[in-house]
């Protein structure tokens, strides 16, 4: 799988990592969050590194459906069940200050977006309610929303939410833009170099250590732009629930509605457009679940093609990926200073699958942090931590963690085979007491510890994306092991005989 942006996106240059090169800051992490962070501290003169595991945009950035929007399916909603309405509000202005800011950024790079309304859309009258009090609570918040029943949807819809003059664009060509101002301001962009752990810096040295593949790094400051921290201090892991959710770009000949739309019902259909390289293509996305808790993935893949040639007969798939969000327990992002980083550890995460502005948002907050300045919103924003009830969720959730462990190695001590999985399929065996997995993929058979190194959870086999995905905290490795993303800083262990 790979989506529409990777396939078609710009080259980004990286640069060779020094050896024993010192920072003012390092970003961990070239997604959204990573690079604009990134570019702003190096504005105001820092020495700046990012580093990034993979390539930038590999993760989240590259697979989002990028809508820039202030509307956000019922996100007021959630936040006001959690908070009072200076939060919400806060929440609205710092969107709005991170969208502003990001459509600045391309016209000031002549980087395309598309000017569209974002509509939430309802087919029942579960869903009618829902869009009725998110339109409430997007007043309360400052949102100019407008409830209604038009949409241009070849089916019929019972109530529609819109917002006027949002924007979408092309994920990867942004992040080629923000990645080029970055390295015009002096900063270094390093691929392929995965961040470990970080420590307190050296005797005689202030701020911090970082222990990469490539070896040490010092910072004053580190910022951790990773979709969810690396780092076990602050227990991020706990107050977050990783989903993973999933899209397909067709070509379509029949007329496609050109709005952004989300239904407010279940299971969830996101539609937008985009023309890549002189093609239209239909984005059509949904179906999704706790990352670790669906054994057939392709099937959720499937069944979006299949909705889309419903309603839209033309159609044929071209693409297709899956993203992973973190659903934070607060309804609101965490973002600052990590809790036992000793002042210099910062982070951003829990957009819960609104990334475009969140992150940007997220940027702007920490930037003015370090660098001493103050953005009002933040302050209301980003103090907060979990509630009593949200303490209480937390504990539930982690309670299910916990349950999904012991069965997860109940199951996987239970079974042994000494058959060999067809092609594109996996399965944890037994072999003594150790949970092994066991998959096919082009035609070779991969054989890893099925135990995820972060906290010793039992994998399981995503075939739509032919990985192996942790049901506790969302770690993602490929078919032989190598990480792909998740709170693990390890690899799994190759148990080839």
């Amino acid at each position: 799988m790979r989506s529409l942006w990777l396939a078609t996106a710009p080259s980004i240059p990286a640069d060779p990592l020094p050896a024993g090169a010192t920072y003012d800051s390092v970003v961990v992490g070239a997604g959204l969050t990573g690079l604009t962070t990134a570019l702003l501290l190096s504005r105001a003169g820092h020495r700046v590194a990012v580093l990034e595991a993979r390539t930038a945009g590999a993760v989240t950035t590259g697979n989002t459906t990028a809508k820039l929007s202030l509307l956000q399916g019922t996100s007021i909603s959630a936040i006001l069940k959690h908070h009072d309405e200076d939060v919400a509000r806060a929440y609205v202005l710092g969107n709005r200050e991170g969208q502003a800011w990001l459509l600045r950024f391309c016209d000031e790079n002549g980087i395309g977006y598309q000017t569209r309304d974002a509509v939430g859309y309802a087919t029942t009258d579960t869903g009618a309610r829902k869009l009725t009090a998110e339109h409430q609570a997007c007043l309360t918040a400052g949102l100019d929303t407008e409830l209604g029943s038009a949409a241009s949807l070849p089916f019929p819809v019972r109530k529609t939410l819109r917002l006027k003059d949002q924007a979408q664009f092309h994920p990867l060509e942004v992040l080629a833009g923000l990645a080029a101002e970055f390295r015009r301001h002096g900063g270094t962009l390093v691929e392929g170099v995965r961040v470990e752990g970080v420590a307190k810096a050296p005797e005689g040295a202030e701020g911090v250590e970082l222990r990469t593949s490539a070896g040490p790094v010092t910072a004053s400051n580190v910022v951790l732009a990773t979709g969810i921290p690396i780092l076990d201090r602050g227990g991020y892991f706990a107050v977050l629930q990783p989903m993973r959710s999933y899209c397909v770009a067709l070509t379509v000949e029949d007329d496609v509605p050109e709005d952004m739309y989300l239904s407010a019902d279940s299971p969830t259909r996101s539609l937008r457009t985009a023309v890549v390289d002189g093609t239209p293509y239909l984005i059509v996305g949904g179906n999704g679940h706790k990352v670790g808790h669906s054994s057939a993935t392709q099937a959720r893949v499937d069944g979006l093609t299949r909705w889309a040639q419903e309603y839209f007969p033309t159609a044929r798939p071209a693409y297709a990926w899956s993203a992973q969000d973190y659903a934070p327990a607060a309804a609101v992002p965490y973002v600052g200073k990590v809790p036992a980083g000793g002042g210099h550890i910062y982070a951003a995460t829990g957009y819960d699958k609104w990334g475009m502005t969140n992150a940007v948002a997220a940027s702007l907050a920490l930037s003015g942090e370090i660098l001493g300045g103050n953005m009002p919103w933040a302050g209301t924003l980003y103090r907060t931590r979990v509630s009593g009830a949200d303490a209480l969720q937390t504990a539930q959730a982690n309670a299910a963690v916990g349950l999904e462990m012991v069965s997860g190695w109940l199951g996987g001590l239970a079974r042994s085979s000494s058959s060999t999985p067809g092609e594109g399929e996996g399965r944890v065996i037994r072999e003594g007491a150790r949970p092994i997995g066991v998959c096919t993929v082009d035609g070779v058979q991969h054989r890893v510890s099925a135990v995820c190194p972060h906290l010793k959870g039992i994998l399981t086999w995503n075939d739509a994306e032919r990985s192996w995905d942790c049901p506790l905290h969302g770690s993602r490795f490929t078919a032989d092991g190598k990480l792909l993303e998740g709170p693990s800083t390890a690899d799994l262990a190759d148990t080839r005989r």
